[in-house]
């Protein structure tokens, strides 16, 4: 027969952990129709002599909702060998969504996934009301990549309860409404559904994301949505301190488990040098439950981000900030930054530090005014030193003087190579966390597959390639039921991810690009070594460039 596509020559890392070896790879209908001497000819050849040829890599934790609006590339996702994302974690999305309560969900994501508001506003499409309408609005824009989504339930309990959604339980009546919702979800395709108990989600107004009122009862029955349907998995962003699980929250990830009898997974688990066991206690006390499922997220790059005070979401798990997010107009925020009870009861929160405790680690990265030209590249540490002032004074001081502009560099978690190479020898930890759509103008951690890939597997040798595959592949792929992806096997949809071992990689620190709607800023993460990403059987990036590909699917459970 004659086939759509053939590669050529390459080495075949198949997904599974499988040894590597070399074989051909026939493409026909975008499925892998033949793997091993292939002879027969084809309306495309690529060589991959030199090159590795795996699945496509599947994303699980994205926050793309927003983007697939305007960037059906999913970028950058699909520079970086991606050919899946799942979306809808950590309890925040838009959808459903009422048209009259359109505003509220935006400023959910402003606050919670720091994506500026008149991004939003001129960005989504509102193709849609309910959840089911919104999988089939992202179907209908054939986007370039497989798209997968969690049921969010903060919009769902706002769908049914409105503005009370923000500030109380739900009621049994309410509980059976909400519940049902997800179960016509989670028989449309949705893949699980998702939660929050993080201080830091604050949405609208500043009060805590809806689904963060959510009452065990609740949350009993959403997971029986799943149990009685025996499909599903659930996503919580769990720790209140980043990395450190307590004892309540223990509590709360065996209900969820025995309620739903599904998988949980849960954030965040980042090794952090300022409490040095942390990561080593959460695992011990959570080794009952990764026992029936549990599944703790790290990622494998140490956490950089740009950070403006406009948008302070790095501050946002100091319970002193809520006043800066109940209020986002920048005068509200100049007043609350200049206010002295503000800045003693920062001081305060900073003797129990949820975020961070290191001044030093906050670097001034770019200023407006020319008069503070001298304090860029400096950590506010040095800053204070030079002032002669409080670390909190020198830092607000800096803000307002350079009139909210000032962009600073925050650095922190996973810096030891040591406690690294023990989360990434670890199979239950699942490779995460890329957080692709958010945060857009502070980070991009949405390049951590080539990172894994270039960093610790080329480089530090820390785990195999093999392995390293794995982890990018047939294990999130298994852990939210989508059992036709993350392997290269015959008759399986041929997402295929075609990269140089030698040269693969990324950095921790992306690039500037004023490409949102709108032209708003972002920050994105380019890709070093890969050549090709395949998405049922159709290149989307070939050799540094976006093609004209369109053959993603939405992908449901």
């Amino acid at each position: 027969m004659s086939y759509d596509l053939v590669i050529k020559n390459g080495v075949v890392v198949d997904g599974t952990g499988a040894k590597r070896y070399q074989a051909d790879v026939a493409i026909h209908n975008g499925k892998v129709a033949e793997i091993g001497k292939v002879t027969e000819g084809a309306r495309r050849t690529i060589d991959a002599d030199g090159l590795v040829v795996t699945p496509g890599f599947v994303d699980p934790h994205t926050h793309y909702d927003a983007q697939i609006c305007w960037d059906g590339a999913v970028t950058p996702s699909s520079w970086h060998g991606v050919t899946s994302v799942v979306m809808g974690n950590c309890g925040v999305g838009i959808a459903p969504c009422k048209p009259a309560t359109r505003e509220i969900a935006m400023k959910d994501l402003v606050n919670v996934e720091g994506i500026p508001f008149d991004v939003l506003n001129k960005g989504i499409t509102w193709d849609w009301e309910t959840f089911p309408e919104f999988m089939d609005a992202a179907a209908a824009r054939r986007p370039s990549l497989n798209l997968a989504f969690i049921a969010p339930l903060t919009p769902f309990r706002h769908y049914v309860m409105g503005e009370a959604s923000m500030d109380r339980a739900a009621t049994p009546e309410e509980t059976a409404k909400i519940a049902a919702l997800i179960g016509e979800a989670v028989d449309k395709g949705a893949l699980g559904f998702s939660s929050t108990t993080l201080n830091q989600h604050m949405g609208f107004e500043g009060k805590p994301l809806a689904c963060r009122n959510a009452s065990r009862e609740e949350l009993a029955a959403y997971c029986q949505q799943l149990k009685k349907r025996g499909k599903g998995t659930i996503e919580i962003a769990l720790t209140r301190q980043v990395g450190v699980l307590e004892q309540d929250q223990c509590e709360l990830l065996d209900f969820l488990l025995d309620q739903s009898g599904r998988p949980v997974t849960f954030i965040a688990l980042f090794d952090r040098d300022d409490i040095p066991e942390a990561v080593r206690n959460t695992l011990r006390l959570a080794a009952p439950m990764i026992a029936k499922g549990a599944r703790p997220q790290t990622s494998p790059l140490p956490l950089t981000r740009e950070c403006t005070m406009e948008n302070p979401f790095a501050f946002a798990a100091f319970p002193s900030w809520k006043r800066v997010f109940a209020d986002t107009n920048p005068e509200a925020q100049k007043k609350v930054y200049a206010d002295p009870s503000f800045r003693n009861a920062f001081r305060h929160d900073l003797k129990n530090p949820t975020g961070f405790s290191d001044w030093r680690r906050i670097v001034v990265h770019d200023v407006k005014n020319p008069t503070l030209k001298h304090l860029e590249r400096k950590s506010i540490a040095e800053v204070a030193s030079l002032q002669n002032k409080d670390a909190v004074d020198a830092f607000l001081d800096l803000v307002l003087a350079d009139d909210l502009n000032v962009e600073f560099t925050i650095s922190s978690w996973n810096t030891r190579e040591d406690r690294m190479r023990e989360l990434l020898n670890d199979k239950s930890i699942l490779m995460a966390l890329g957080d692709g759509g958010a945060h857009v103008d502070m980070l991009c951690d949405a390049g951590y597959p080539t990172y894994l890939l270039g960093t610790w597997v080329r480089e530090k040798e820390a785990i195999t390639l093999e392995e390293g595959v794995r982890k990018l592949t047939s294990d999130p792929a298994d852990l939210f039921g989508l059992k036709d992806r993350g392997r290269l096997v015959k008759g399986a949809p041929a997402d295929v991810a075609i990269f140089d071992a030698g040269r693969i990689g990324s950095r921790n620190h992306g690039e500037r690009r004023f490409d949102l709607p709108g032209g708003a800023k972002r920050i994105v993460m380019p890709s070093a070594g890969v050549e090709y990403t395949i998405v049922n059987g159709v290149p989307t990036w070939e050799q540094g460039r976006l093609t004209e590909g369109k053959a993603g699917v939405v992908l449901r459970g």
